[in-house]
């Protein structure tokens, strides 16, 4: 018998209740998902990368969305403002590069995501 509690599926707008990460129906997607995506390094962040966010972070080390409600904290992530979806050209526009904490980064993520690893941009309730 399983003891674990039940909770939400962490699939946005989802209100299944589970004991695992996603509900029977979501599961999958997740799934399959991941068997489809790409490695890091084939979706450009490769040692190239690596360098230059290094670089980045060196010269931007505070997140911006904390600065911007009045907090310091440090940057680990170097977000790409517009989502390059592959494309290299905004994939090394430093332009639209920012330095964001991972707590940003994640929140924004799933807001453009769908959910957390999921490439859905609408909400099912």
């Amino acid at each position: 018998m399983n003891k674990r509690p039940l909770k939400p599926c962490h699939r946005i707008g989802c209100r299944e209740l589970t004991r695992g990460r996603f509900c029977a129906a979501h599961s999958q997607d997740s799934r399959a998902y991941d068997r489809n995506r790409q490695s890091s390094s084939q979706r450009g962040y490769d040692r190239e990368w690596r360098k230059a966010r290094a670089d980045y972070l060196v010269r931007n080390p505070i997140c911006v969305e904390c600065a911007s409600d009045g907090k310091v904290t440090g940057a680990t992530v170097v977000d790409h403002e517009i989502p390059h979806k592959g494309d290299r050209a905004i994939f090394w526009d430093t332009t639209r590069w920012r330095a964001l904490c991972k707590t940003h980064h994640d929140s924004k993520t799933a807001k453009e995501d769908g959910g957390f690893g999921n490439e859905q941009k609408t909400l099912r309730i």
